[in-house]
């Protein structure tokens, strides 16, 4: 039995790499399913006895489906699919509160946008005025192929503020990419958004940028006053009687 129990045994760095394959085949099995329905990533809790599914979209009535018979479907092909004990798989959908600064939901945007026949600028223009009225501090759209030319070529549409390296871009930085069918050929959509600092933690990280520096305002300074002569020796005559008392 100790064998077994030993042989059962998996490696850290398998469980890592297999909890992000799952990931990575969840959330395009998601984006694909959900890609009408404001899809914007998905979280996963696990536990002992459980596994629990966070789908964050912007429309959730339509993710949950009438009476919850979507939601339902969608859990048991993830519990077939990967293989998890039946009853040990729960699906959520939480809603985005700002679909402004989910650079999924607007890459998907974009993305109809331009199947529907909008021109690029056009509809990258729309894309980034939506996004900085929104709250975003920086936006940045990347689209390249063949638009409305034979020649493939990269377009760069950029507004606000952007950081592109070190840890902060990591966790202030929300990116999407899309491949958008068109006759002529394959679009590719590259999409990043600066988001703002938010204490409560809906619409951004919560905690601040590392070089920003706060400055506070200086307190009041009490008017120093001046005592009389009398009060000085009332003063001096209560001190003594204090330490007159205390000895």
């Amino acid at each position: 039995m100790a064998e077994k129990a030993h042989s059962r045994k998996i490696s850290w760095k398998r469980k890592f790499v297999a909890d992000g394959v799952m990931y990575a085949e969840l959330n395009e099995m998601l984006m694909h399913e959900l890609a009408e329905d404001g899809y914007s990533g998905v979280e996963i809790r696990k536990t002992l006895m459980r596994t629990e599914i966070i789908i964050r979209a912007t429309r959730t009535k339509e993710v949950l489906g009438e009476k919850g018979q979507r939601i339902r479907e969608l859990t048991l092909a993830v519990q077939k699919r990967f293989g998890f004990p039946e009853g040990t798989v729960e699906m959520f959908a939480e809603r985005v509160h700002n679909r402004g600064l989910s650079a999924m939901a607007q890459a998907e945007s974009l993305k109809y946008k331009l199947l529907g026949g909008l021109q690029v600028r056009r509809a990258c223009y729309g894309v980034i005025r939506f996004v900085m009225e929104s709250g975003a501090l920086g936006i940045e759209v990347i689209v390249s192929g063949k638009a409305r030319v034979q020649r493939a070529k990269s377009m760069k549409f950029k507004s606000g503020f952007l950081i592109t390296t070190g840890h902060p871009a990591q966790i202030f930085v929300d990116k999407a990419t899309r491949h958008v069918m068109m006759k002529q050929g394959v679009l590719g959509i590259r999409l990043k958004i600066m988001l703002p600092h938010d204490p409560e933690g809906k619409n951004g990280p919560k905690n601040p940028f590392p070089d920003n520096v706060t400055i506070l305002d200086p307190k009041e300074d009490k008017p120093i006053t001046v005592a009389a002569k009398g009060d000085e020796k009332a003063a001096a005559a209560a001190r003594f009687a204090a330490a007159g008392g205390a000895a």
